[in-house]
């Protein structure tokens, strides 16, 4: 998988490290990133709360589709369970 191209402000606590060394912990940041921000746990740390239907939805399946909806639902909230 191709790694996103993004901007990252790394800030070092030693000044006399490689620009070899820089590239790696730059390259592990990325790793670690995709890693946390796949949908799978986005579905994890997310449910959906309908007031509609009194419901709150915790599958991921769910979570997916009202997710890919251009808009949400009126009263239908994407929650964070933190």
């Amino acid at each position: 998988m191709k790694t996103p191209n993004r901007d990252l402000l790394v800030l070092l606590k030693d000044e006399f490290m490689s620009e070899q060394a820089i590239e790696h912990e730059v390259e592990q940041i990325n790793e670690m990133l995709l890693h946390a921000e796949s949908l799978k746990n986005f579905c994890l740390a997310h449910e959906v709360i309908d007031l509609n239907k009194y419901k709150i939805a915790s599958s991921s399946k769910f979570i997916m589709q009202v997710v890919r909806q251009k808009e949400l639902k009126p009263f239908q909230f994407l929650c964070n369970k933190n």
